[in-house]
């Protein structure tokens, strides 16, 4: 039987229309400068930080605050090296044809190819799982609710976080990638989605000349 639903007071922040549009069009000024990095340091990033993003990170909202995600936080240099052979191997096949050519066309401007030596080379990796089910204390399953929205919900926050905190990210999507619950010792309920790589990019990183799509071209006014 679900227990009452226990209520508090809500700690809203009521700020005039000026100061809303100033933390807005700050917020934005920041997230514009945002990049996706393939070229990273392996300067040291401190484990302090990126455990306050997924702090961030865990205060997404989620299917019936069930929060079904993990996220694997890797520094080892022995399991990054296993993550990036195994991630290498299924990216071969990908680039060898089983993405087939349209999309690899759609590629094609990026750059990439089956090397990620990023994988290696940057300070932390971050396995972001989705709990397909969850399990009480006696093993018994319990159904979760809208997981692959509040995983990616949960994703949007801790890129946002990383890049407030001053690193740059990678969103790397292998596929399959059913390595990364083997490699990170994950049980069967829990599903890979995304491999985060966050921290310094290098100093002669570069990224590819792209637009950003308009505001008139993302959106319609009802």
């Amino acid at each position: 039987m679900s227990q009452k639903a226990q209520f508090e007071a809500l700690t809203f922040q009521n700020l005039s229309p000026e100061e809303m549009q100033e933390k807005a069009d700050r917020f934005f000024d920041v997230m514009k400068s945002r990049r996706t990095v393939r070229d990273f340091s392996d300067r040291a990033v401190p484990r302090s930080i990126i455990e306050r993003c997924i702090e961030t990170a865990g205060r997404a909202p989620s299917g019936a605050n069930q929060q079904p995600w993990t996220f694997a936080c890797i520094s080892n240099p022995d399991i990054k090296r296993q993550i990036r052979q195994a991630a290498e191997e299924e990216e071969r096949a990908f680039y060898a044809g089983r993405a087939g050519d349209e999309w690899l066309d759609a590629l094609d401007h990026l750059g990439t190819d089956a090397n990620k030596p990023f994988l290696e080379t940057a300070p932390w990796l971050i396995g972001i799982f989705g709990q397909r089910y969850g399990l009480d204390e006696a093993g018994n399953r319990h159904k979760h609710y809208y997981v692959p929205e509040s995983v990616n919900i949960a994703t949007g926050f801790l890129i946002a976080a990383l890049h407030q905190a001053g690193l740059a990210t990678l969103t790397h999507t292998p596929a399959p990638m059913s390595f990364l619950t083997q490699i990170c010792g994950r049980p069967e309920n829990e599903k890979p989605y995304i491999l985060l790589v966050a921290g310094y990019p290098k100093e002669d990183a570069k990224v590819p000349l792209i637009d950003k799509k308009s505001l008139d071209d993302i959106s319609v006014w009802l």
